[in-house]
């Protein structure tokens, strides 16, 4: 019987399907049910293997109900198998909760008291019904429900689907929501948190004694406690109790810091506080935050508090930090959310949101009598908060291929293992050896090739680079990504905080002349009273918190510009008198004798209503008034595109677009500002219901505001030096295309005499298709497409000499109407202005698709979605924890960037030598062992513990201590252990490894005082010669090993660098030369070691050593110089690129007709692609 199950966006009437909210990420859901036969059988089974089936069972809960369960339909399933994206597999049982009736709407439509309506949590009476099921016999209803990562899934039998709680308040409107300000009863508010569950992101902390349980049975451990049950058997007591030790140490340590980290985030995530909810009688309760569900009014205080769950504003302003969740430092200003018939999302209308784990420092109501009301729309993990808690908590595999292939390589050496086992076998048999000592000689061989040490000791060089990187400011809250970083390819750059200073300098402002612009005037205080004077002073979202000015950094710089002040009198009776009605904010020019000669005089102006910029709309826009009975009047400020677009056409001057282009091409900051009359007779409370597209319509252009927006003096030589290690830079912004190309120019990603083409698209329209065409940035440019090619090709750098620039109405256009074109412009886009935050995350996800591995650098909230999109994403802010990103960087300009990457390169390349260190020291001591049991002895209990933690374990530790090299290289480490590189390596010292072992076996048996050991077939017949010589020359073996793989340049600082290591070596050097040549009698005895008089033959054995030394170092030099590649040349046949971008670059530069300069190319007929 085949099992129910259905992907997203597939028919849903049968099958189940769940769907995460703003993510990309699509689940299969299989439904099961427990069969009791099986589970008998399940027990019965445990009991006969000894628990080995109960530990499978742990290891792979999926199989677990394979075993006990049956397919069913999903109405009908006891427990729910979930397959993501990435093909991992999950379970969840399902669960059956008792709720009653009558906590649920009985009518779609008001009721009397016109809050008890049936979108209180956004579904109809129909959908919400079906969330319970009857249960006749009993006469109860019940809800079906799992949770998985934190979220609640409930069972719509209308749907034959599971839906993710928060989808149930897809459909609520932004009236619906308006319509909730009276609150909820006590009581419905009891009965709905039996479906929404308790309002809390718990991260559960594990007690010590499981912490220890699921320790214990990791297969790691599992196989310690066999190993050292083994070396046991084998009377190897020694040994076995100092790695008990050691585990037992490694255990307690592991354990500590995972409780630590638990109750870290625990405690970051944690926020329980009482908040005041008002109740459907018009009372006022205080209320623990956790029982807030989905419809609940709370009521924000005058002086702020941290928000418990996400909730939308509907009456007053706050200004609200969200450092915790965008590492953006500068405060918000959130408004009231419009009384619109569209459908609410917290993404669209953010800034009238207050998001979970947010600090709102102020709260202003815009009455005396009215309070800051805001309606809870989600709670717990399906927060936003609660979404970046559960990145945290479940991330997403990162399908980095050297974890991968480390795997292949261990199962690879168990292989080995077994044909040593052969061998071991067929040699001891002869030998006539019992079956017990057979068995564990074999057993024993295969601990001694599968180290266990291996998973810890490959992350060593994490740890260092990350502790490094902590010490620089910048903080990593995902270690594994730090190795990620070393392959980095690509990096995307915001713009303004980025590259450029966070403040802006005030450069002047252009005024509307007629049909043109007057000449630019520096000093605002000059434009005495004029409408562009009041829209510098008012347009803004900046507020007072302890008398200071908080708000966006060009916000303030303009107001310092006009002189004028922010005063918060709103609830001053002479203030309110004067404008005769409420103001938020009152804005009062300079003191007499502070302005200008000429004209003076003082004025006041009052904010009414603030339109919060919205990087989606491209605007921001304020309601204003005099003092006296003048009109209201509304400003403008934005993107001059934007603004000019909602300006009466009359009131845009001919020369727009030139004078634009004219300040922004040297790299100014251009602002658009507008205009508009309101009716005079509206009340306060009419202003507060106005339309925000009606108030920006209709308006009149007032001129242009130009800020000075300056590159940060690290910026140029950062891209520089990116782009000689062959780098490719990319940025991409909000703001204008000629601003972002200046400064694309200015810092270097573009070069002074590279091309720029200008991809531009525009939307299908009626009679007509989408189309592209691509425009040179110099008209007077006559290159055409061979040319440039030809040009490209002839380009000493990698770094493209011509260069696409591309805004986010075209990126949207050619995402939808041209995806074959979409991959050749991002081969060479390097500018991409207007571009949206989502559009960010687009771009980023893109070019990932091309297989690059990218990488993301901004520092405020925009970027938010691109940073956790990216492969390594970096964010400028002074949080140090913040979950915005995988990387926090207190330095607040890209200096951080080469740090990182440095930083990822030496810890990918530690990662690699340990690992090889770790095989060849398996390697190494698996030689010795078989070649031992010719003779059927071994080595000796202290000698295993000589080598393994002397010599291996202070080789492991202390070879991750070198740090990056100062100067990044145009060279890229490798990514995959499986590669010419790796392996040929591998190979050829094992090689070596075996043929001077086996020439030191036979040397030291044709010698004149040779004593061959003992033929018995019991015991390991220590000391022998043979034990010894071997003993001598494979310690040497380790050393000169670690010496040899513990490589400097490129990536790394040369190896005397790290003097903990290079006396390390020299101490064990000295160690092994004094064991071979003059050992103390006490010393051999604790060894087994037998004494040889011959001086010359202990010099011998430090000649093989040098042989290896000489010969794996010479191995090594010839590796790194591509010997190999130039031996595999002959062959094989070479092989394209298996990048894709790669693929694609080697296309385009045989492809004379690209791109096609000054042509139109319209889409073909149904050639529409959604790219969400």
């Amino acid at each position: 019987m085949n099992a129910d199950s259905s992907k997203l966006l597939k028919n849903q009437s049968d099958y189940g399907a769940v769907r995460y909210t703003g993510t990309n990420v699509s689940m299969e859901v299989t439904g099961y049910k427990q069969v009791q036969w099986r589970v008998i059988l399940c027990h019965i089974l445990t009991v006969l293997t000894v628990g080995i089936l109960r530990l499978i069972f742990y290891w792979k809960p999926v199989l677990e109900v394979l075993f006990k369960c049956h397919p069913c339909h999903l109405s009908q399933s006891d427990w729910v198998v979930i397959k993501d994206s990435f093909n991992q597999q999950f379970i969840a049982r399902v669960c059956m909760e008792e709720v009653e009736d009558d906590c649920f709407p009985q009518s779609a439509e008001p009721s009397g008291d016109d809050n008890q309506i049936a979108l209180a949590i956004g579904v109809l009476e129909d959908d919400w019904k079906d969330t319970i099921q009857l249960q006749k016999q009993e006469e109860k209803s019940v809800i079906r429900y799992f949770t998985f990562e934190g979220l609640r899934y409930i069972w719509i039998e209308k749907k034959g689907s599971f839906c993710k709680l928060s989808d149930l308040d897809e459909i609520l409107t932004c009236e619906d929501i308006h319509k909730q300000q009276k609150g909820l009863s006590r009581h419905y508010q009891n009965k709905k948190r039996q479906v929404y569950g308790p309002n809390v992101i718990e991260v559960l902390v594990k007690s010590y004694f499981t912490l220890l349980v699921e320790e214990i049975l990791n297969p790691f451990y599992i196989f310690q406690i066999f190993s050292i049950i083994l070396w046991i058997t084998e009377e190897y007591y020694y040994y076995a109790g100092c790695i008990l030790f050691i585990s037992v140490i490694s255990i307690s340590i592991s354990l500590y810091q995972t409780h630590k980290q638990s109750v870290t985030l625990q405690n970051m995530v944690k926020l329980t506080l009482n908040v005041h909810v008002r109740r459907d009688s018009g009372e006022e309760e205080m209320v623990n935050s956790r029982d807030l569900v989905p419809g609940d009014c709370i009521v924000i205080p005058e002086d702020g508090i941290q928000i418990p769950c996400d909730a939308a504003l509907l009456t007053g302003e706050c200004m609200v930090n969200e450092s915790m969740l965008t590492g953006e430092s500068v405060p918000v200003m959130k408004t009231p959310l419009p009384v619109q018939d569209v459908i609410y999302s917290s993404e669209e209308h953010k800034r009238h949101t207050l998001f979970c784990g947010t600090q709102v420092v102020q709260s202003k109501s815009y009455s005396m009598d009215q309070q800051v009301l805001a309606v809870v729309v989600r709670t717990g993990f399906c927060t936003c908060k609660g979404e970046l808690i559960s990145s945290i908590l479940y991330p997403k595999p990162l399908g980095f291929k050297f974890y991968k292939d480390a795997m292949k390589f261990i199962i690879f050496l168990g292989i080995l293992a077994l044909i040593g086992d052969v061998y071991s076998i067929v040699i001891l048999e002869k030998q006539k050896v019992s079956v017990g000592r057979v068995l564990t000689r074999i057993l024993d061989l295969i601990t001694i090739i599968i180290p266990p040490a291996l998973p810890a000791a490959m992350t060593v060089g994490t740890i260092y680079a990350q502790d490094r990187l902590k010490k620089y400011g910048i903080f990593c809250i995902s270690p594994p990504r730090i190795n990620i970083c070393g392959k980095l390819k690509l990096i995307c750059f915001d713009k303004t905080g980025t590259l450029t200073e966070e403040g802006l300098d005030f450069w002047g402002v252009v005024l509307v002349a007629g049909k043109n612009f007057d000449p630019i005037i520096h000093d605002t205080q000059h434009l005495v009273s004029s409408r562009m004077l009041h829209a510098l002073a008012t347009c803004h979202s900046v507020t007072l918190l302890n008398n200071q000015p908080i708000g966006d950094p060009l916000d303030l710089k303009m107001i310092e510009s006009t002189g004028w002040i922010l005063s918060d009198e709103i609830t001053d009776f002479d203030i309110s008198k004067k404008f005769g009605m409420k103001v938020l904010a009152v804005m009062k020019s300079p003191l007499l004798e502070e302005q200008p000669f000429g004209s003076k005089q003082e004025m006041i102006l009052g904010i009414l209503r603030r339109f919060p910029f919205a990087s989606t709309l491209q605007r921001m826009s304020v309601i204003t008034k005099k003092p006296d009975n003048s009109p209201l009047e509304v400003y403008m400020k934005g993107a001059p595109e934007m603004v000019a677009s909602l300006c009466l056409k009359e009131t845009v001057p001919a020369d727009f677009s030139e004078v634009l282009r004219y300040y922004a091409k040297d790299g100014y900051r251009v602002l658009g500002l507008a205009y508009k009359t309101l009716s005079q007779d509206i009340t306060f409370e009419a202003v507060h219901m106005l339309e925000r597209n009606s108030v920006e319509s209709e308006m009149t252009f007032l001129g242009f505001l130009i800020m000075r927006n300056i590159l940060k003096p690290e910026t140029k030589p950062v891209i520089d030096n990116l782009i000689r290690a062959n780098f490719r830079t990319v940025m991409v912004t909000g703001d204008n295309m000629l601003t972002a190309l200046n400064v694309a120019r200015n810092c270097g990603m573009v070069g002074l005499t590279d091309k720029v083409i200008f991809a531009n698209a525009s939307p299908p329209s009626i009679g007509k298709p989408a189309c592209v065409k691509f425009l040179p940035s110099d008209p007077a440019s006559d290159l055409n497409g061979t040319e440039l090619q030809q040009q490209s090709r002839n380009h000493s750098s990698e770094q493209s000499y011509y260069h696409f620039a591309i805004n986010g109405k075209s990126f949207a256009v050619i995402c939808d109407y041209f995806p074959d074109l979409l991959q050749k412009i991002l081969l060479r886009g390097t500018v991409y202005a207007r571009m949206a935050p989502n559009q960010k995350t687009q771009l980023v996800e893109s070019l990932q698709k091309l297989e690059y591995t990218v990488g993301m650098c901004g520092d405020g909230a925009n970027d938010c979605g691109a940073l956790k999109a990216a492969d390594a994403g970096i964010s400028l802010s002074e949080s140090e924890a913040s979950v915005a990103s995988p990387f926090t960087s207190k330095i607040d300009n890209i200096k951080c960037v080469p740090m990182v990457i440095r930083e990822g390169r030496a810890s990918l390349i530690t990662s690699f030598g340990v690992f090889k260190y770790m095989a060849m020291y398996s390697m190494i001591q698996f030689v010795s062992v078989l070649i031992m049991y010719t003779i059927n002895s071994n080595l000796g209990d202290w000698q295993y513990l000589y080598f393994d933690l002397v010599i291996t374990t202070t080789v492991a530790i202390l070879m991750g201590r070198t740090g990056p090299a100062k100067e990044l290289v145009a060279q890229r480490p490798v990514g995959s252990l499986i590669n010419i590189t790796i392996l040929g390596s591998l190979l050829l010292q094992t090689v070596l490894v075996i043929l001077i072992q086996i020439l030191t076996y036979t040397v030291t048996t044709t010698q004149s005082w040779f004593v061959p050991a003992s033929t018995s077939s019991s015991g390991n017949k220590l000391p022998n010669y043979e034990n010894t010589a071997l003993f001598c020359v494979s310690g040497f073996q380790y050393l000169i090993l670690a010496t040899v793989l513990s490589k400097g340049q490129p990536f790394r600082k040369p190896l005397y660098s790290n003097v903990l290591f290079l006396i390390a070596l020299i101490v064990l050097y000295a160690i092994m030369i004094f064991l071979t040549v003059y050992p103390l009698q006490f010393i051999r005895k604790i060894l087994q070691l037998m004494f040889i008089d011959d001086m010359k033959f202990k010099l011998l054995l430090l000649g093989f050593a040098a042989l290896q030394f000489f010969i794996s170092f010479l191995f090594e030099i010839a590796i790194d110089n591509g010997f190999l590649n130039v031996c595999k040349k002959p062959l094989c046949k070479k092989e394209s690129s298996k990048k894709l971008y790669k693929r694609l670059e080697k296309e385009l530069c045989y492809n004379l007709a690209w791109p096609p300069l000054n042509e139109i190319i319209y889409a073909e007929p149904g050639n529409i692609v959604h790219v969400e």
